[in-house]
């Protein structure tokens, strides 16, 4: 999706438009506020002039594109400043120690607390880090602070081999875990606005495996996020005591503290009508057909049978938001690519073939555009209202972009009665 930055207010735009004057007049540019008189336009009304508000989607051929060439320059960049050389080096020493237990806290474990829990049997080693919980758009986020060095023995070994993840989070910015990026459709490369605190990037994302975590940020950015101190404690041992590691920090701490299984014994442990009652997201079937429709208006109308209750006005009004139907097909500086802006790994998730030629191609309208369908969908679009409204937050996490897209949705609708 194309990266979710709030809208610049008006007066930040009368800013920009008086600094680019100021600029205009020093470079010696020559702004021509005057125009040659013309006959005037005869007036419109009625459908005509509705739809002089949006593009003749009935007079717009779908047409497939290949990906435009992204100069390096256009890509998301890395960093800045002297924190762009900043890195944690992959080198010997880093001993993997897979944490068996994780201990959230809703106060600062006390030193004693951890040492008692570094003395019960089996226990090889224990950490701690900042944690808690904030809010993006209303939207919770579980969060650990790390301290890159230290926590990269704790992470699987497939992500302790993946620098940019340790880099990522000595810039300051928020790596996300796979599963939160699917299950609320971030953008690698976009900017999330944390309500009441600063704005992160993600960076990355990698599967951490802690259950509830919703992914990491470095040590200085946990205290600008107010952070509880010390609030999560991983606990290692030998996997076959497992299960007496857990018993055992679940007696030491009582109540007094949430005790999570961590790893295949937590899988393997979790009750089958516990797993049998979270019912997979709805999501179309690989191959939805809609064929392959002359005009864009024929292809949205189509495309919103892929859900029920969805209107394709909704579907008309993201492809001319994100690619002017499929004029400005990316990719994006995020890697949003397509007539509908779909990031690689949201695409993986929700893509469909929707010409029934056999594959699921991003860059095809004709499958990009139900599968941004299915995507609503799967997000509640088709219950209508606030169902809808969060819908389209997910596809772009921007109430800006959510009033937008609806506000084009209704010109659409008076347009095409």
């Amino acid at each position: 999706m194309s990266p979710a930055e709030p809208l610049p207010r008006p007066k930040v735009l009368l800013a920009l438009l008086a600094g680019v004057l100021a600029l205009a007049a020093a470079g010696g540019a020559v702004f021509l506020v005057a125009r040659p008189l013309l006959a005037p336009a005869p007036a419109v009304s009625g459908a005509a002039a509705v739809r002089a508000e949006v593009p003749d989607l009935a007079a717009l051929a779908p047409q497939p594109r290949e990906p435009a060439a992204v100069p390096s320059a256009a890509l998301p960049s890395a960093g800045a400043g002297p924190a762009e050389t900043a890195q944690v080096t992959a080198g010997p020493g880093i001993t993997p120690t897979p944490p068996r237990v994780m201990v959230i806290s809703h106060s600062t474990l006390t030193h004693q607390t951890k040492r008692d829990i570094a003395g019960l049997k089996h226990v090889e080693k224990i950490d701690s880090f900042d944690g808690g919980a904030v809010k993006v758009s209303g939207v919770g986020l579980n969060l650990l602070a790390v301290d890159p060095a230290r926590f990269r023995a704790w992470a699987p070994e497939e992500v302790a081999g993946q620098q940019e993840v340790w880099n990522a989070l000595l810039r300051g910015e928020f790596v996300a875990d796979s599963t939160a990026v699917r299950r609320l459709g971030l953008a690698l490369g976009s900017y999330y606005q944390v309500d009441g605190g600063p704005r992160l990037r993600v960076a990355a994302s990698a599967p951490f495996g802690l259950p509830g975590v919703d992914g990491l940020v470095g040590e200085e950015t946990g205290r600008r996020l107010g952070l509880l101190p010390g609030a999560a404690l991983l606990v290692h041992g030998p996997e076959r005591a497992a299960s007496a590691l857990d018993a055992g920090v679940r007696k030491l701490l009582g109540s007094g503290a949430q005790v999570v299984a961590v790893g295949e014994r937590r899988a393997a442990s979790a009750p089958a009508k516990a797993r049998a009652s979270t019912p997979p997201r709805p999501r179309a079937a690989g191959r939805v057909t809609v064929g392959r429709p002359g005009t864009y208006l024929e292809l949205y109308r189509k495309s919103a049978g892929v859900c029920p209750g969805l209107s394709w006005t909704v579907l008309a009004a993201i492809g001319q938001v994100e690619s002017s139907h499929g004029r400005n097909n990316g990719p994006s500086s995020a890697g949003a690519q397509g007539p509908m802006q779909f990031m690689p790994a949201t695409w993986k998730a929700y893509g469909v073939d929707g010409d029934g030629d056999g594959v699921a191609d991003i860059w095809s309208p004709y499958d990009a555009v139900p599968s941004a369908a299915n995507y609503l969908c799967a997000n509640g679009a088709g219950q209508g209202g606030k169902k809808l409204e969060k819908a389209v937050w997910f596809y772009n996490h921007s109430w800006s972009y959510v009033r937008k897209v609806l506000s084009i949705s209704e010109a659409y609708a008076r347009a095409y009665p």
